[in-house]
């Protein structure tokens, strides 16, 4: 959540930065601040997903460690 709030700060920033005609330049820094912010919160979210696929014994379950690489995969596609 702490993430997500520091995200959405940066997004009012930049929301700021165009109301106040800001350089095109110091704009698109700030979106690509508020970009990485939400694909560390994606990425956390997958990591806490994985790390919670373990049996008792200390193996993965394959299933679920092939969905969340599969979702792992998508996300960094998409933040490229």
């Amino acid at each position: 959540m702490k993430r997500l709030r520091r995200a959405e700060g940066q997004l009012r920033g930049v929301q700021r930065m165009l109301d106040e005609d800001a350089p095109c330049d110091d704009v698109l820094v700030q979106l690509a601040a508020v970009t990485a912010a939400l694909d560390q919160v994606g990425l956390h979210l997958i990591g806490r997903r994985l790390r919670q696929c373990q049996l008792a014994d200390g193996t993965m379950c394959a299933a679920e460690l092939e969905q969340g690489l599969a979702t792992l995969l998508r996300h960094t596609r998409l933040a490229r």
